[in-house]
């Protein structure tokens, strides 16, 4: 039964085998996805000061990308659910294929804006994460999803590293090209590999046929997916939760170049860092967990983890004391996602799981719309302990809220 009190749909043992290789190509797809990211994420920062653009413009550069991806998130989830998973990373990655080639003839600053424009299309990430949770078993789900991190982490490692070499040696341009090349590649896996379609087969009404809509921009068949139990208070966390950590990250490229004043390679080195970190949680520890312990407990836990690492945030000195924080801040940033897209997407159909992880991702897009602005307000006005302290609050603040409202959700579960 899954948490709408429906009989979850039991996988043919003939059907398992087949059904993991999809997932596996998912996950590759996945990994040379970011590894494409983070290799533009070596690009973009050096450009940008070329080009003239100090911390706050590099601020609104990043909230234009935010306020882009908020808007295509949800109808890209959707579009998956309707079209199915092939047509849907198809258009993923040949935008993505669009966004390096862009940015390799970006020689103005108003090109880099333009650039961003196809990133309203590019949710490689989403999309395989939609893969994943059709193919997969509910109670597996947080353990699946877990493994699309570790995807995240090799690309944080391969993009970063490469990323740094090819920038130094070669330069923006070259890197950038390079980067629409590799998204070519991926392209062309997705329309070998990936089938059309990755939804059970769950049979429906003649009334429910008729009343779901067909429109890829109706927000009523979105928003609805709000009203099912728990799924709003879920997201009200996700938010607010995220937010002060995202703030730290979309503004880690502006505190790693200015702050730490490391060269283009370097950031590539404490990227990769980054990367292995979090493979070793996806990997080796989020599953483990998920299997002994409940995702109630698990959310509480990477929110008072993520509160402490702010406080360590706001006292940092250099690289080293950094580097110190990033194991807890890796291990709270993971868990925090995979457990709250695991109760999200476990809360909803099975035909609007793309949906739902379009909505997903659009809160991530959110917190990189208002990161940007928040962070370039923190940073220049206040320092970089500013947005350790403001993380340190906010998360203590919904710690103490979420274990208030056990008590109470626990005997509403007994009744």
């Amino acid at each position: 039964m899954n948490r709408r009190g429906e009989a979850t749909e039991e996988i043919p043992a003939a059907e398992q085998p087949k059904r993991m290789k999809i997932i596996h190509i998912a996950y590759l797809i996945a990994a040379l996805d970011m590894t494409g990211m983070f290799l533009q994420f070596s690009v973009t920062p050096y450009l940008a000061k070329k080009l003239g653009f100090d911390t706050l413009w590099f601020g609104y550069l990043q909230t234009t990308v935010g306020i882009i991806q908020l808007l295509g998130g949800p109808m890209f989830g959707r579009f998956g659910d309707l079209f199915g998973a092939r047509v849907a990373l198809s258009l993923a990655c040949a935008s993505t294929t669009v966004f390096f080639l862009l940015l390799a003839i970006a020689d103005h600053p108003a090109m880099l804006f333009i650039h961003k424009i196809p990133t309203v299309f590019m949710h490689v990430l989403p999309a395989c994460q939609m893969v994943v949770a059709d193919l997969s078993e509910p109670e597996k789900r947080a353990d699946a999803l877990s493994k699309l991190g570790l995807c995240f982490g090799i690309g944080m490692i391969a993009g970063s590293t490469l990323g740094g070499h090819l920038n130094t040696r070669y330069g923006e341009a070259f890197t950038a090209y390079f980067g629409a090349a590799w998204s070519a590649v991926n392209l062309l896996l997705v329309l070998k590999f990936i089938p059309k379609t990755t939804k059970g087969q769950t049979p429906r009404t003649n009334t429910e046929s008729e009343n779901k809509s067909k429109s890829i921009f109706n927000m009523g068949e979105i928003t609805r997916l709000m009203k099912f139990p728990g799924v709003t208070a879920t997201f009200v966390v996700k938010i607010v939760a995220g937010l002060p950590s995202g703030i730290f990250q979309v503004m880690f490229s502006i505190i790693a170049l200015e702050f730490f004043k490391l060269q283009p390679e370097q950031n590539g080195y404490l990227m990769a860092y980054f990367g292995i970190v979090q493979m070793v949680v996806q990997g080796g520890v989020i599953g483990p967990l998920t299997a002994r312990y409940s995702e109630s407990s698990l959310l509480l836990l990477s929110i008072g983890v993520s509160s402490l690492v702010g406080l360590a945030q706001a006292y940092m000195q250099n690289v080293f004391h950094f580097c110190l924080t990033v194991i807890p801040m890796m291990f709270s940033f993971s868990v925090f996602n995979v457990i709250t897209d695991s109760m999200l997407t476990n809360s909803v159909p099975s035909s609007d799981t793309g949906t739902m992880m379009g909505l997903c991702s659009s809160v991530q897009s959110l917190l990189r719309t208002v990161g940007p602005t928040a962070g370039g307000f923190l940073y220049v006005n206040y320092g970089v302990s500013s947005i350790g302290l403001t993380q340190f609050v906010v998360n203590i603040a919904v710690f103490v809220y979420l274990l208030l409202r056990q008590p109470k959700k626990t005997a509403e579960q007994k009744e």
